[in-house]
């Protein structure tokens, strides 16, 4: 299982254009004990850190000048082609709710936002992240042992067949 010190160590990228709204989410982690807490007041910026940290989690605004928050989905999507988006979208919009989950959002906040809310979402949404993460690993892990035992196998069988083949020829010919 995962447990609360994984999650404290999760990396987390707050992507907000109010500095006091940055300021506000950082203090709430940084005072929750979580350890790795990046933020960033410029969307542009956002699939570039991704790309370079793979945050566990992207708290992410979608209202900000210049690039909005279903922008900024787009272009994670580049880095996580499976689907699996780390985003918990931060909105005063309640239209958005719907529009951002089916644009890969995991999960959403409405402002202004209970602070007791937002804390047992990012845990949950971080639990969740670390699970998948952890399932992936597995996967190509048993994947690996697979593709070794196919080659095992592989091998047997012809050396199998080689050995039949070599007796074949050294059976004398019944009646010759």
């Amino acid at each position: 299982m995962i447990n609360a010190s994984d999650i404290l160590n999760a990396k987390v990228l707050v992507v907000d254009d109010q500095e006091s709204n940055v300021l506000l989410l950082e203090q709430m982690l940084r005072e929750a004990g979580y350890a790795c807490v990046t933020s960033t007041m410029d969307p542009r910026a956002v699939v570039g850190l991704h790309r370079e940290h793979h945050y566990d989690l992207i708290l992410l605004d979608l209202q900000m000048p210049g690039m909005d928050g279903f922008q900024v989905m787009e272009g994670l999507k580049t880095i996580e082609p499976e689907g699996y988006l780390p985003v918990l979208v931060i909105t005063a919009q309640p239209a958005h709710k719907l529009q951002a989950l089916q644009a890969g959002a995991k999960d959403f906040v409405s402002k202004p936002f209970d602070v007791l809310e937002v804390k047992t979402r990012i845990h949950n949404m971080l639990e969740v992240r670390l699970l998948y993460k952890r399932l992936e690993q597995t996967v190509e892990k048993r994947t690996a042992e697979l593709r070794e035992s196919e080659a095992r196998f592989s091998a047997v069988r012809e050396m199998t067949g080689f050995l039949a083949q070599a007796r074949h020829r050294r059976t004398p010919v019944k009646g010759a």
